[in-house]
């Protein structure tokens, strides 16, 4: 199930601990979302980058970071960050994520809308998308917040 927040920050949601974004494989997290995974989380950033230095994440996959609390599930939707998203790795990447998330019992993950910012994709083409892959994870709610803004706490 999704629940889609007009505006706000997916780290001030209330009861989650998960959260995912997309990523791209070539080791960059400097812009967007992304640079704020990377700030607060520091020790996943190295692991990142190693992973794509060594050609260990490419697209598609799902590097899954247990940060002690939750889970932080980088999305490789992007092969470099100049090139954009495509829907195809999207799928793949969120897919694989859902099933990692069924495995660990995470039941909450918030994301922002991946792909449609920096990714250069549609939002209602993703929308879609994560509509298709969460429909067979009833027992798994994504809150994705579609446009950020600081200083929200978000409630349930």
């Amino acid at each position: 199930m999704i629940t889609y927040i007009e505006k706000g920050d997916i780290f001030t949601l209330t009861d989650v601990t998960s959260f995912a974004h997309g990523c791209n494989c070539a080791g960059a997290m400097g812009k967007g979302i992304a640079l704020q995974f990377r700030n607060k989380y520091p020790e996943m950033y190295l692991e990142y980058k190693e992973l794509c230095k060594n050609g260990e994440y490419i697209p598609g996959d799902v590097f899954d970071y247990d940060y002690g609390i939750g889970h932080i599930y980088n999305l490789a939707t992007q092969l470099t960050w100049r090139t954009k998203a495509k829907l195809e790795y999207i799928e793949k990447s969120v897919t694989k994520m859902l099933d990692l998330a069924s495995e660990e019992d995470v039941t909450k993950i918030a994301l922002p809308a991946i792909g449609a910012g920096l990714g250069g994709l549609e939002w209602n083409d993703v929308k879609d998308v994560l509509e298709k892959a969460s429909a067979n994870y009833p027992n798994i709610e994504l809150y994705v917040v579609e446009s950020y803004q600081s200083g929200n706490t978000i409630s349930e």
